[in-house]
């Protein structure tokens, strides 16, 4: 992939990452909408945030939804790396609220606070792109 074309990808994933968090937040209020659904969005925004930054680095990555290990792929020098030491609660939304299983049904407070975190995600990934004169 060129420069201009990771760069380009990297907006992209960007964009589907503020989109999916953006659906969650409308939603949240909807009395008719499953709370799963926001969880598996905000998840599904901070993975894209996090592949953005794998993208814009050229670093490859597997298909794969845990966050951690895609964290994990990030080198030192941005700040979702340390300020996210464990995601494993925002990852575990996006299997288990696809599908029925043993786990109990997501609340409004999972739901709010997997808000919370796939906004600081994002919001850290975007300073970070800010940083590095990407927007």
């Amino acid at each position: 992939m060129s420069e201009t074309e990771h760069v380009i990808e990297t907006r992209r994933w960007l964009k589907y990452a503020r989109e999916d968090l953006h659906t969650a937040q409308v939603i949240i209020s909807e009395p008719t909408i499953a709370y799963r659904h926001v969880c598996w969005l905000a998840q599904q925004c901070a993975e894209k945030a996090i592949k953005a930054i794998l993208i814009y680095l050229q670093i490859e990555f597997h298909r794969i939804h845990d966050l951690d290990a895609l964290r994990d792929l990030i080198p030192e020098g941005w700040s979702v790396k340390t300020r996210f030491p464990d995601l494993a609660i925002l990852t575990e939304w996006a299997v288990e609220a696809r599908y029925p299983g043993d786990w109990q049904e997501a609340s409004e407070a999972d739901a709010r606070f997997a808000v919370q975190q796939a906004e600081k995600i994002l919001d850290a990934v975007l300073t970070d792109f800010a940083v590095r004169e990407l927007k």
